[in-house]
């Protein structure tokens, strides 16, 4: 007897979840190889930061496939994380360092070696809290800065300084000095209690309409008045502000609001040796 229909529909439908996925790490891979050229060129960097976007365009929807079509497993799951170490770890770190951080030597290796490093305990520790069973299905906070949107910070600067590198130099920093602050700086959130939003409570009404055209508008005015470049600058400028500003908050509400995020990381560390207990022989 010849596969249900009904069987032969389920298989795909868990297949289509991986492909996205997939997508995301040929994507990183891509990056890879363009960044690995001997004499990189403003153009080839450009290209590896547009592949490192597509990626995180599939990565945002694998997980929403999986969802709509009811094929969540932790197969997917960790295929998810190690899609994310190549795409938006290792591929973004790569660019930082042919890109920006080549000029410091050693200090510039280590640099984009810790944005990876950072990257990768942000996705181990967000694995084990995930699997946790008090762990909430739908969070509306991530701890830490996720992996994706530090990778596209990164992918954000490599657009401007292609597209707009006459407002970058009347900075009067050199690129090499501001990529390394703000390397260090993204490595530093990937790893800290800072929380950010996951937006996954917002519904569609006046209210929030009003804020997705406010956002839209902020976004054409500057892209009118500036790039367009800049607009991804941005976005996500306002969004690590915006994570900053609410820790910042709780800790000023008081002691037990206080206790209550730093025990985020405690949270993070019983769940990581609890882990390791289990996995001792």
């Amino acid at each position: 007897m010849g596969v249900p229909l009904s069987m032969k529909l389920h298989n795909l439908m868990f297949v289509l979840p991986n492909l996205f996925t997939a997508s995301s790490i040929l994507c990183g891979f891509y990056a890879l190889t363009l960044c690995a050229v001997a004499e990189a060129t403003p153009v080839v960097f450009y290209q590896a930061a547009l592949a490192i976007f597509f990626g995180i365009f599939f990565d945002g929807f694998d997980g929403r496939v999986a969802r709509l079509t009811r094929t969540q497993s932790q197969f997917g799951m960790e295929l998810d994380s190690l899609a994310d170490v190549v795409t938006f770890g290792v591929a973004p770190a790569l660019l930082l360092y042919k890109w920006a951080l080549e000029p410091l030597g050693l200090a510039g290796i280590l640099l984009a070696f810790l944005f990876l490093l950072c990257g990768a305990l942000r996705l181990a520790r967000f694995n084990v809290l995930a699997q946790r069973a008090s762990s909430p299905k739908n969070p509306m906070f991530f701890v830490g800065l996720p992996i994706p949107l530090a990778a596209g910070v990164v992918v954000s600067w490599v657009f401007v300084a292609h597209q707009d590198i006459q407002k970058l130099a009347v900075l009067g920093v050199e690129a090499h000095t501001w990529v390394a602050t703000g390397t260090f700086f993204l490595a530093l959130l990937m790893v800290s209690t800072v929380r950010y939003r996951t937006f996954k409570d917002v519904r569609l009404n006046r209210k929030s309409m009003t804020g997705i055209v406010g956002i839209l508008l902020v976004g054409l005015s500057v892209g009118w008045l500036w790039h367009p470049a800049w607009v991804l600058v941005v976005y996500f400028s306002a969004y690590l502000l915006l994570g900053l500003l609410e820790s910042l908050k709780l800790l000023a509400s008081g002691p037990g609001r206080r206790a209550a995020l730093e025990g985020c990381a405690e949270e993070a560390l019983v769940a990581a040796e609890e882990a390791a207990e289990e996995e001792a022989p």
